[in-house]
């Protein structure tokens, strides 16, 4: 039986692959310093206290959700970089945590000091760049690029 030979990827490829994993990182460590309650990181938003009240204030539905949110991208964006056809079901699962857990957070009271126009583009862009994600690694699956 022939095994096929998976497609070489572009350099748009590893750009794209890159890219996310530096984005996705960059949300990793929000979630990290915001879990390890980390006042000075938080100063940066605003009060931490009243940042991590709100935090606190979401339901463990919507807290677990934006885990799996951020760690989803974060393993999509390495197995991309792996080659690897998972990539599609990471991120897959990613856009579902980001959907759960922005869709609470948008349809429910926010801090002032959070009700901002950067704070309500946000989440829609994060829900924006990882169905980008997860339709580029399908694009990729499809060609071969993953295996």
């Amino acid at each position: 039986m022939e095994q096929r030979k998976a497609a070489r990827p572009p350099t748009s490829f590893w750009v794209v692959g890159i890219m996310s994993l530096i984005w996705n990182v960059f949300g990793g460590v929000d979630y990290t310093m915001t879990r390890l309650r980390n006042a000075e990181y938080l100063s940066s938003a605003g009060d931490p206290q009243v940042i991590l009240a709100w935090i606190d204030g979401f339901p463990l539905w919507a807290q677990a959700a934006w885990g799996l949110g951020v760690w989803g991208s974060v393993a999509g964006s390495v197995l991309l970089l792996a080659r690897s056809r998972h990539a599609v079901t990471a991120f897959g699962l990613s856009l579902l945590g980001a959907v759960l857990s922005l869709g609470f957070q948008l349809t429910h009271a926010v801090p002032a000091e959070l009700d901002t126009t950067s704070g309500k583009a946000m989440p829609v862009l994060i829900i924006l760049i990882v169905a980008f994600l997860l339709r580029f690694a399908y694009v990729e699956r499809a060609k071969g690029t993953l295996r």
